[in-house]
């Protein structure tokens, strides 16, 4: 059974040590306690999406970064293609779309 929380888990420690840092340092950023960090990156506890977004931006990772390698994992775990390596031609142009005047830089 594929468990979210053990992913969301993995994959924060995985970038917490990409970036160098210790759990404390971490923790302490995110205003997180430390044993419930550790707690969180052994996907023993579920993290509330404002933990994730606190421990996101102490790794200064944007969110978004976090919650698409969770579901790419899942998605090898589950034996599909990764979506970000996969994208559908009705999907491909969507941001185009999705881009107000006011915000295209073109």
């Amino acid at each position: 059974m594929i468990l979210v929380r053990q992913e969301i888990g993995d994959v924060l420690r995985d970038l917490r040590l990409q970036k160098g840092r210790t759990l404390r340092q971490v923790a302490s950023r995110a205003s997180v306690a430390l044993g419930y960090l550790s707690e969180v990156e052994r996907g023993q506890k579920e993290a509330s999406s404002e933990i994730l977004a606190a421990v996101a931006e102490a790794l200064d990772v944007p969110i978004s970064t976090i919650m698409r390698e969770v579901g790419d994992r899942i998605s090898v775990l589950e034996g599909l293609p990764v979506l970000s390596d996969v994208v559908p031609d009705d999907i491909a142009g969507l941001d185009d779309d999705l881009v107000t005047p006011e915000l295209s830089l073109r």
